[in-house]
């Protein structure tokens, strides 16, 4: 009887990460094939267009390994999927977090389904995070490299996608990836990061929305209802955003606290730390357990609006299938509309949801 280990398609990027966790499954005796995903559809303008480098590198990295490379367009899936709804989130005056709803709908999804047709066992992907298995219930942990931890964006997947991915990195630092790939002898290993909106780039973020989106001019007011400069439209500004305010003037830089849609106009404040951009209490919907169901009616953990957040500590509240009612122990800045909360219990990912509103005083009046 065979003891081979069972076939795994990797997601290959041609990045470092995923060219390192091919080569581990490799050593760990699985049947390894490669996977290159074209998700995006590039225009004309050569200093973004970097999938045609990206597959050549996966190409010779597949090629070193011996592994067949094969690829595929989800480029009609993920404009469908992920990039509608990214701009209808933007339209609404809300920021979205695109990199989730690419891992939900694409990456775990497409990709899921597509490893299946190529007669795999599993998908692979060199994402920094950890799954393992208590009591039947798969569960999602943190990466143990806390700086490149990719648990946040990972907090969709369930229990289905659990049990059929792999995450080789998940127990190594990123700086033992990239001497791996010294190792061996990748000329990829020390390929910069990719830190641009999922499988679209490295972009000047409002320059490429407004292809999309025309701009749409109003006010820009203070908090007394002073006028103090123009905006370009509501969607290109998030809650805590400094850089392209357009504001001069004496004493502290200006910071977006809110947004008025209804009458379109941009309210800002002066400093850092301005009362009015920290919230204590936020409604979380569009909710993903997981295990596939909440821990509790009423728990305490910690949560992050955002990824390089540090854990911050909380009580969690569950009014519905669809709602929670967040109270942090401290005053958070900047909780933004769109963006995802995610809950955590030590190292253990509980699941998250959106952030659909923030307030200042405590209230469970589901507006």
């Amino acid at each position: 009887m065979s003891s081979a280990k069972p076939k795994v398609v990797v997601g290959m990027s041609g990045g470092v990460d995923s060219s390192v966790a091919a080569a581990m499954l490799l050593e760990q005796g699985y049947d390894v094939e490669g996977l290159f995903m074209k998700n995006w559809e590039e225009d004309d303008d050569k200093e973004y267009c970097a999938a045609a480098e990206d597959l050549n590198d996966a190409e010779q990295v597949c090629g070193a390994f011996g592994v067949h490379l094969s690829t595929v367009n989800f480029s009609h899936e993920y404009w469908e999927r992920v990039f509608e709804h990214s701009l209808a989130e933007h339209r609404a005056g809300r920021t979205p977090n695109p990199d989730i709803l690419c891992n939900k709908e694409i990456k775990f999804k497409e990709f899921l389904e597509h490893g299946e047709k190529l007669g795999a066992q599993f998908i692979a992907t060199g994402h920094y995070a950890r799954i393992d298995k208590s009591d039947d219930c798969f569960r999602l942990l943190k990466g143990k490299d806390i700086g490149k931890d990719q648990s946040y964006f990972l907090y969709t997947l369930q229990q289905d996608a659990l049990s059929r991915t792999l995450f080789p990195l998940g127990e190594l630092e990123k700086s033992e990836v990239r001497e791996r790939a010294r190792e061996l002898g990748l000329a990829n290993h020390d390929k910069k990061d990719s830190t641009g909106i999922c499988f679209i780039g490295e972009r000047k973020f409002k320059t490429f929305l407004s292809q999309y989106l025309p701009p749409e001019p109003g006010e820009i007011r203070d908090l007394d209802e002073e006028v103090i400069g123009q905006h370009d439209g509501l969607m290109f500004y998030t809650i805590g955003q400094r850089q392209g305010l357009g504001i001069g003037g004496e004493g502290d830089a200006w910071y977006v606290a809110r947004k008025d849609l209804e009458h379109d106009v941009l309210y800002v404040v002066q400093g850092h730390d301005h009362p009015a951009l920290f919230s204590q209490f936020v409604f979380v919907h569009d909710l993903h357990w997981v295990s596939g169901n909440s821990p509790a009616t009423e728990f305490k953990c910690r949560a992050k609006s955002r990824y390089r957040q540090p854990d911050q500590a909380c009580a969690v509240e569950v009014l519905n299938n669809k709602q929670v009612f967040v109270s942090f122990d401290d005053p958070q800045r900047a909780i933004t509309p769109g963006q995802s909360m995610v809950f955590y219990d030590g190292d253990f990912c509980l699941g998250g949801g959106v952030i659909e509103r923030a307030q200042v005083e405590c209230s469970l009046s589901v507006a």
